[in-house]
């Protein structure tokens, strides 16, 4: 078997707007599932009932489903209700709603792990129930899943993947189109398959960085 990359790395403008479109995809995700999972995380917290069973629900129905299931159901569904969605924003919308489900819970655990005497002294000293979550309960939490949410987002960046199959042009979509016009399928993919290694691996980086810099507290030696 011989290797011919010559067609593959002379379109590496078509890599580069697709490693930028996963990036953007992925980060837009990110952002918009964490705060859905910490909504989530709230609300299975609360004290009515019908609300912790909504969220509840919810993550089991994501969690428990294919991911490429629930973005065909978006992308091709949603229509049939009267709201159709550009590739590009149903991509996001999917990664949002399913990386919101498993960041409830992951948030969820966190909260949980924060004492309840802290929370009831926040709350003796004229604390908000809000400034309480927000000043006090988040931040430890957040410290200690920060881990978990730094699997969770990696996983998020390569289920972007998936994106591909509703027209969306990310890396993989990008991929798809030069193996179509190289016929060099096994050279394509493996450009891709080093380039989400190295992105994957950039990102981890950036997110142990930010761990650093937001719960330094975590790292002060006793």
């Amino acid at each position: 078997m011989s290797f011919e990359f010559s067609g593959t790395f002379a379109r590496w403008e078509l890599f580069a707007w697709g490693a930028l479109m996963t990036l953007g995809l992925s980060l837009a995700a990110m952002a918009l599932g964490l705060l859905v999972g910490v909504a989530g995380a709230a609300l299975r917290r609360s004290p009515i009932l019908p609300l912790r069973l909504l969220v509840r629900a919810y993550v089991e129905l994501i969690r428990n489903t294919p991911f490429l299931v629930q973005i065909y159901i978006v992308y091709f569904g949603l229509p049939a209700l009267g709201l159709r969605l550009s590739p590009v924003v149903a991509s996001v919308a999917s990664m949002t709603i399913y990386a919101g489900a498993y960041l409830t819970e992951t948030l969820r655990a966190g909260i949980e792990n924060v004492p309840k005497a802290q929370t009831e002294a926040a709350l003796a000293l004229g604390l908000s129930t809000f400034a309480c979550l927000r000043k006090v309960v988040l931040p430890q939490g957040l410290a200690a899943v920060y881990p978990a949410l730094v699997s969770q987002f990696i996983l998020l960046l390569l289920a972007s993947s998936i994106a591909s199959s509703v027209s969306t042009q990310e890396l993989t979509g990008a991929a798809n189109d030069i193996q179509g016009q190289t016929f060099r399928s096994f050279e394509a993919f493996l450009v891709v398959a080093a380039i989400y290694l190295a992105m994957t691996g950039l990102l981890r980086m950036a997110l142990n960085a930010l761990d650093r810099r937001l719960f330094s507290f975590r790292f002060v030696r006793t």
